[in-house]
């Protein structure tokens, strides 16, 4: 198999793992959009493209002093708690007849707060730069042109599942009632404030 569909299925697979960022990304569809969610969907394939060369890079290492990985995954957590609780609040809000301008997010506002979002857990870059080390020794990353490819496909690959994933939540758009849009917020406002404050007591506890 060549580098670069390596990187594609490892790039698709990682992405289509359930987490905060997906859930943003399904709850932002269900209320503005499909150029929401493809503009979030391409900060989340953005940071996982950079996250994935600076583990290749050798970043990892600097991870490992103690000091920087219990900020970076209190910020992370931060981040995470911040967005569950903006979501969670659409969902209590009083909605009366349509959403103001402030609200709508524009497809660059959506786009930094997918990066802004996927970038708050930057101790992932230690798994991708396990990820490039077994592609190395299994021979897939052997030189500089096949580990620029294995890069390079893993980003597609999380484009490709996140814009399949904005696709047909807006595809499903049509069918769902406020009622359920609240029900989607609530979900998703809890779970993304979930995987936040489990960042932060991971961080607390390791560190």
């Amino acid at each position: 198999m060549s580098a670069f569909l390596l990187g594609l299925g490892l790039g698709f697979a990682v992405a289509a793992q359930l987490g905060p960022m997906s859930l943003l990304l399904i709850r932002s569809t269900v209320r503005h959009g499909v150029r929401t969610g493809l503009a979030i969907g391409a900060g989340i394939a953005t940071v996982d493209l950079l996250y994935a060369a600076l583990g290749v890079a050798g970043a990892a290492p600097v991870l490992s002093i103690d000091a920087l990985r219990v900020a970076l995954g209190l910020l992370g957590a931060a981040v995470l708690l911040a967005l569950g609780a903006r979501t969670l609040w659409t969902a209590f809000r009083v909605r009366a007849g349509g959403e103001s301008d402030e609200e709508v997010a524009a497809p660059r506002r959506a786009f930094l707060t997918g990066l802004a979002g996927t970038a708050s857990n930057p101790l992932t870059i230690g798994s991708w730069a396990a990820v490039f080390a077994a592609a190395s020794t299994a021979g897939a990353a052997h030189s500089p042109a096949t580990t620029l490819a294995l890069v390079a496909g893993v980003g597609l690959g999380s484009l490709a599942w996140v814009s399949i994933l904005a696709v047909g939540v807006g595809l499903a758009r049509r069918r769902v009632t406020p009622r359920v849009e609240r029900g989607v917020d609530l979900a998703a406002g809890s779970a993304i404030a979930g995987f936040g404050g489990l960042l932060g007591v991971r961080t607390l506890h390791d560190g």
